[in-house]
């Protein structure tokens, strides 16, 4: 059998920008399409609304859907080139074997086979080692009904604990933030409630570049008269044109929240009745905000006192207000406590539970909230219910039909998955819709695991960085190839709908599940004849859990355009804002707005910590990592479509100008930055839009132009998410310009 290496499978790595625009140049816009499918984006949480156009069974081209009330026909760069990898010649249609060669190459096999292999080795591994020996990392970009059926054939086909997914690095320690306070994971309002705030806070989110059309809600909320707070390390667009600019120090949010309370407490700016009637909790949050006066918030923050003071003068005196945050405040080894931290300042105003008044966590992922919610999380069941807990193993149990007993128990998150690799506990992986050797912090050792596994397989579209050492690909299914929901930032279930057949021998990634189900003999449960027949069970499943989706189906989606959960019977409107008087609440069950037994919110006190690894004498420099607009994720879409690299062609080390003075380095200069994991060398972007003690990475790269080789895999001790956003750095003028510099001149 001939062996095709990897360079040939991925073509892209040398070619891509080429061959992206060869395809983009070749599409002739004049095609009178088929057929024109309403569906979404297939990129972050915002899952705007689109239409797609279909000639011979191939996307050519899109068309604004205007009715669609979220974006009303507005999309981003990535949105509007999404349909040019469509076609692409990367794309994976068959699949392959490692076929052991000095090369590295892989060998085509049928579909068949491949499925016959797989199903080989995990019976292996389990019958050897026991079966938690094989593990599962998944993805929140999947449908809800592919992130059901891998949380079911996780636990009831393969019986193992050890499945997490990749939202692990994005929502979790905003899920445990909002769970501990109002005891339910999910954004409390429609961005709808943006417009008519005062004051509109953001935290931490880079909405412009990462969540665009969030942007125009902002810039709307401002033509209304409001006044818009940043908070970042460094002045992204958002806060070019906003009203007051807090360059924090990363790492450091959790002080600034509670100097902010410590001043509303100081000036009276709070709502006494709501707090008194619908929190519990806040006098040990004011007893602790006590130490955090205006010198010392402005001390550790890195925030003048005088712009502190300005900031919970605008917030504290507002009567109407939205405080919305994202990773910057997450990606911590203790994001937890941010997000506490900010919900603190939104529960003391009571400015919650009711129109234009509210609090949002901006989703990062396709399906960042509904990924979360039905069991592909190690520690969840359906419905947003714990893996651990009696009553609801009991329930979900009788759904599919097994004892209680044949669940296992609670599992590991994605990066405690690496290390029980390295441990020798867990000998078999599958990924699917995660590219770990990206995403991870600490790459050079997620890559020594996925060496040391006896067997590793992937499902993608793409040849992913991780699947490279994969034993058998899969070739998997695009986000128009298949049909499903998906549940938005916002908290709205939305249809995603088919627009073309898979290419080749790629499957849909349900039908692949389903496959190796059927071929280990296993298949109970898991024989579902469409998405469709996999969401009806997944509504009776959530059933009276708090991510109640039983009131909702795809016929009751088209028409309303998205149904917000909970949604617990046929003639239930949704809910789009939570908390509001007398909404449905199972948990306190008429008593009182929150998810708790007696209706109440939960202040928390937020502890303020260093990061992790804070900066030496050896490593002075704080590297803080992120998005940009053209770009998402570990890029295995985005590095593939033409004009999305052009925009941004290569990572750039983004420095401010005193310290590139001070390292002996000019705009577009190579720079080397090291941490105390590995080395990155890139060019240098001198712009004064940063914190001169900081020093900023996009991560979407894989290879030497990785971020994630840098950063350091502490993690948040409740959420378990790494912390991305603040390590210890050193960075000097590169010795020599980096391998892949010759690649790009060729390129240019």
């Amino acid at each position: 059998m001939t062996t095709i290496p990897v360079e040939t499978i991925n073509i892209i790595e040398q070619f891509g920008p080429h061959l992206a625009h060869t395809k983009a140049t070749n599409l002739d816009t004049s095609l009178e399409p088929d057929k024109i499918v309403q569906t979404h984006c297939c990129f972050c949480g915002q899952q705007c609304g689109i239409q797609l156009k279909v000639k011979d069974n191939e996307v050519i081209g899109f068309e604004p859907w205007y009715d669609f009330p979220f974006n009303q026909g507005k999309l981003c760069p990535k949105g509007v080139k999404r349909y040019l990898q469509g076609a692409h010649p990367d794309r994976l249609l068959h699949a392959y074997q490692r076929d052991g060669s000095a090369s590295g190459g892989f060998s085509p096999l049928s579909y068949e086979q491949a499925i016959s292999r797989v199903a080989a080795e995990i019976e292996r591994i389990q019958t050897q080692y026991g079966p938690h020996a094989f593990g599962l990392l998944s993805g929140a970009s999947l449908t809800t009904e592919k992130t059901y059926l891998m949380g079911k054939f996780a636990h009831m086909c393969l019986k193992t604990s050890n499945i997490d997914y990749n939202g692990r690095l994005c929502m979790v320690s905003a899920a445990a933030g909002n769970k501990k306070a109002f005891g339910i994971d999910r954004a409390a309002n429609p961005w709808s409630d943006i417009l008519k705030a005062e004051v509109v806070w953001i935290s931490g989110a880079n909405v412009a570049e990462c969540a665009p059309i969030t942007t125009d809600y902002v810039w709307q909320a401002r033509e209304n008269g409001a006044k818009i707070i940043v908070v970042d390390p460094r002045i992204t667009p958002i806060a070019r044109t906003c009203d007051l600019f807090l360059p924090v120090k990363p790492g450091r949010d959790v002080a600034l929240f509670n100097g902010i309370l410590h001043l509303m407490i100081e000036k009276d700016w709070l709502d006494h009745d709501f707090i008194e009637q619908q929190t519990t909790g806040f006098e040990a949050v004011a007893e602790h905000v006590k130490q955090w006066t205006p010198q010392r918030t402005a001390q550790v923050t890195g925030i003048a006192e005088k712009a502190i003071h300005r900031a919970a003068e605008l917030w504290g005196t507002a009567s109407t207000s939205f405080l919305m945050h994202a990773r910057g405040i997450e990606h911590h080894s203790h994001g937890v406590q941010n997000v506490l931290g900010a919900i603190n300042i939104v529960l003391a105003s009571g400015r919650i539970g009711r129109e234009y008044c509210g609090y949002a966590t901006i989703t990062g992922q396709g399906n960042g909230q509904g990924g979360r919610e039905h069991g592909q999380k190690c520690d969840q069941l359906p419905g947003a219910r714990d893996l651990g807990n009696p009553e609801h193993r009991a329930y979900v149990a009788s759904v599919w039909g097994i004892s209680p007993d044949d669940l296992p128990p609670p599992g590991v998150d994605a990066y405690e998955i690496m290390r029980k690799i390295e441990a020798g506990e867990i000998k078999g992986l599958l990924a699917i819709c995660f590219n770990p050797l990206v995403s991870l912090p600490d790459n050079n050792y997620v890559r020594q695991q996925l060496e040391k596994l006896e067997f590793f397989v992937a499902i993608d579209f793409f040849l992913n960085e991780s699947a490279r050492h994969a034993d058998i690909i899969l070739p998997g299914s695009l986000h128009e190839e298949d049909e499903g929901t998906v549940t938005t930032a916002e908290g709205r279930v939305i249809k995603i709908n088919k627009a073309v057949d898979c290419p080749g021998e790629a499957r849909q990634d349900w039908r692949i599940i389903q496959d190796l189900a059927r071929a280990l003999g296993r298949e109970q449960g898991l024989t579902f004849t469409g998405p469709a027949e996999i969401f009806d069970e997944l509504r009776q499943a959530s059933k009276g859990g708090v991510a109640d989706y039983s009131g909702i189906s795809y016929e009751k989606i088209e028409q309303q355009h998205g149904i917000f959960w909970p949604c617990p019977d046929d003639d239930h409107p949704g809910t789009p804002r939570l908390f509001e008087p007398g909404s449905w609440n199972p948990v306190a069950q008429g008593q009182g707005s929150f998810y708790f037994p007696d209706g109440k919110a939960r202040f928390n006190v937020a502890e303020y910590s260093p990061p992790a690894e804070d900066v030496d004498a050896d490593y002075p420099i704080i590297l803080t990592t992120g998005r940009v607009v053209s770009q998402f994720l570990s890029g295995t879409q985005t590095r593939r479509i033409g004009p999305l690299i052009d925009q941004y062609p290569e990572p750039r080390l983004e420095i401010h100008p005193r310290l590139a003075e001070r390292l002996g380095l000019a705009d577009g200069d190579w720079a080397t930055t090291e941490s105390r994991r590995g080395s990155c060398t890139l060019r240098a972007r001198v712009l004064k839009t940063i914190r001169p003690d900081t020093v900023f990475i996009p991560y979407h790269w894989a290879g030497g132009k990785s971020a994630n080789q840098l950063t350091i895999s502490a993690q948040d001790p409740i959420s378990k998410i790494p912390e991305f956003k603040v390590c210890a750095v050193r960075v000097k003028k590169a010795d020599a310009p980096p391998a892949y510099a010759s690649e790009l001149e060729a390129q240019q």
